[in-house]
């Protein structure tokens, strides 16, 4: 139980336990959905689902293990070069992770391409280990990494998944709709006739899916404060103001 003067954090769990940073990356700050971070992976490599699961967990493992390491170093490390720290043990993990793609999945390795060694420069990655990991103990840290990273997997995974399943008909690689469909028989007649909306695998049908997805984010929030729950931890991508205050704040209180 919570006493009453205890700090509420997201969904009303106790701030900077496990739980609620986990559950604050994962829905009421979710990087994608909320606060708009990492949008060029977001918008690049969603042609499909399975890219866009292996990217996210990818920046999970990445995001979860250098807020960990960052977060035990944090008293170590000099104020004056903590951003050259954090992105040698962000570029570490990163290398570490490329490496295990390509030696065990090279078809996605040569599928997302690039992207994947540009975890380094990612703006969740880097943001997290600033504005959490660094002021935060190593266990909360940890759970504030892999909230986040799985609030990005899982957006850019039904992201690619709509995107493949609209514009060619596969799921996963698995061709459900159109020609070569699965489905037998009627079923399977029916569904063959289905013709790709080509655009949606475009770069304009990353934005169009990306839209609808905010706003359904949009309605659940509005759904929420219309049963009287506490909506005061999920954060506005349009409050842009407020959230450098906060950051600006964040990083006087600790200096």
């Amino acid at each position: 139980m919570m006493s009453d003067g205890a700090k509420k954090g997201a969904l009303g769990l106790p701030a900077d336990s496990s739980g609620e940073r986990f559950f604050n990356g994962l829905i009421a700050e979710n990087p994608t959905l909320v606060l708009m971070l990492g949008m060029c992976p977001t918008l690049a490599v969603t042609t499909s689902a399975t890219n866009g699961l292996t990217m996210g967990l990818a920046t999970t493992a990445v995001l979860a293990l250098s807020n960990l390491m960052i977060s035990l170093l944090r008293k170590i490390i000099p104020d004056t070069v903590r951003i050259p720290a954090f992105i040698v043990v962000i570029a570490s993990f990163v290398t570490l992770v490329q490496l295990l793609i390509q030696a065990y999945l090279p078809g996605l390795n040569d599928a997302l391409g690039v992207y994947i060694p540009l975890i380094v420069v990612n703006c969740i990655i880097f943001g997290r280990a600033e504005a959490y990991a660094s002021k935060h103990g190593a266990i909360p840290s940890f759970f504030d990494g892999l909230g986040m990273g799985l609030g990005f997997t899982c957006s850019i995974t039904i992201m690619g998944f709509f995107r493949e399943f609209i514009g060619a008909g596969t799921a996963f690689g698995i061709q459900i709709l159109g020609d070569g469909t699965i489905l037998p028989g009627p079923v399977g007649n029916f569904f063959g006739m289905y013709q790709p909306v080509s655009i949606f695998i475009m770069q304009s049908g990353a934005f169009i899916v990306l839209a609808f997805m905010i706003a359904a984010m949009n309605k659940i929030k509005k759904s929420r404060a219309q049963k009287g729950k506490d909506v005061s931890k999920f954060r506005d991508a349009s409050d842009t103001d407020t959230l450098v205050k906060e950051a600006v704040s964040e990083g006087g209180a600790e200096a």
